[in-house]
């Protein structure tokens, strides 16, 4: 074979390659283009079925508008703006008296040898504590927490929505609920209006507005965890509303406001074991602070029934075995005063109270609870168990708001 015809043959061999390489990389191009567009269907289909409404041209050269938010989503803002104008901060100035021993924090040293104040002296020195508060009537009466305000106070300010710091006066104070009311002398502040505790539900939407940290006007948004908390540890008189709404240091004070805006609860305290949110905070109930506010005002205290002093422990499965009782059910009246009211009616040390009121006592915070609420000059009843056997107290609820069961 002469060469030329070998170049020919090479020739057409080197055509034929090169033309399945161009048909087969076509192919291939097809498919993948394919396979691209099939993907892009797929992600867009989802899109197109989850808006609501059609897109509207917006003008030429503009974009469509964005898909419409679900329906279904809650929206706050309108509310969150309102409530927010009645929420203040708080700063009081307290006088706190201090060791001038070098020994202050030396756990071991107070340990063996207590108190250190008589050979070293004390000093006095102010704390300034910033927290947050409610505005609940236009002549500016506010509701606060008691451990906001502090015992021993020097000065208390409210500093206003607009950066306006006004000084207040106290109006009064309950340790037992936690609850302060403080004035400051201005007129046509925005409030928040009361609303009706009783009436939430574990699971509706709520909102906590306070100075958290010291940042104004924060909103967080969550829900109503729970009702009728108590035995927290925060106060005596415990119904505290739980709540998943972001509460942190600084909250205190602060509203918790229903979705139409309304004051549910008073934010109050936090569980937590880093000082930081964990889903768990507590408020005050709007119910309660609104009582203790009116007392506070118009009487100076807050004015609750009383049988007089006395002590009670919530019962345990080891403590009813011990005592021979069949269940749980009541508190144990541990310590009480012989002058007091109980004691006079025939309440004794050792006696387990199963009823007040006509209701059944589960714990010692709801027997408090169910005397504080009683009203004075009436007569309750009270049922006990005394050695396996059931008993019936009258017991007369006289006046004193300091005077109630202690835990």
């Amino acid at each position: 074979m002469s060469k030329r015809s070998s170049l020919s043959i090479l020739l057409v061999v080197a055509v034929l390659v090169v033309a399945v390489v161009v048909v087969a990389g076509f192919a291939a191009g097809l498919a993948f283009s394919g396979r691209l567009r099939w993907t892009d269907d797929t992600i867009a289909a989802p899109q197109r079925a989850a808006t609501s409404a059609p897109v509207e041209s917006q003008g030429p050269g503009r974009r469509g508008a964005l898909p419409a938010v679900p329906a279904g989503l809650p929206d706050f803002s309108d509310i969150a703006t309102r409530a927010a104008g009645g929420v203040v901060n708080i700063s009081s100035l307290q006088e706190v008296r201090m060791s001038n021993s070098p020994f202050a924090n030396d756990p071991f040293f107070r340990y063996f040898f207590g108190s250190d104040e008589e050979l070293f002296g004390s000093r006095s020195r102010r704390s300034l504590s910033l927290a947050s508060g409610v505005v609940v009537s236009p002549d500016g009466y506010i509701v606060t927490n008691h451990h906001v305000i502090g015992d021993n106070v020097a000065e208390v300010s409210a500093v206003l929505p607009d950066r306006r710091e006004v000084r207040g006066r106290i109006i009064g104070i309950d340790p037992m609920t936690d609850i302060a009311v403080v004035k400051i002398n201005m007129t046509g502040l925005p409030v928040v209006p009361w609303g009706d505790s009783s009436k939430l539900k574990v699971g509706q939407w709520v909102l906590a507005i306070g100075s958290p940290f010291q940042l104004n006007q924060t909103v967080t948004l969550g829900i109503v965890s729970a009702v009728g908390r108590a035995n927290v540890g925060v106060a005596d008189y415990e119904d505290f509303i739980q709540t998943d709404a972001a509460i942190n240091p600084g909250n205190s004070g602060g509203a918790l406001i229903d979705a139409r805006g309304d004051l549910v609860g008073i934010n109050t305290a936090i569980y937590s074991e880093t000082r930081g949110y964990q889903g768990v905070g507590f408020a005050v109930p709007s119910n309660l602070a609104r009582r203790v506010f009116e007392d506070l005002v118009k009487f100076g205290e807050v004015r609750r029934g009383s049988i007089g002093r006395i002590e009670v422990a919530t019962l345990t499965t080891q403590l009813a075995d011990q005592m021979g009782l069949r269940d749980t059910r009541g508190v144990l009246v541990t310590l009480m005063s012989r002058n007091s009211s109980a004691y006079q009616n025939g309440l004794r040390p050792g006696d387990v109270v199963v009823a007040f009121g006509g209701q059944q006592v589960e714990d010692s915070g709801q027997l408090l609870r169910l005397v504080a609420d009683s009203k004075i000059g009436t007569t309750a009843v009270m049922a006990i168990s005394r050695g396996g056997r059931r008993m019936e107290l009258r017991m007369p609820i006289v006046s004193g708001s300091r005077q109630v069961p202690q835990r």
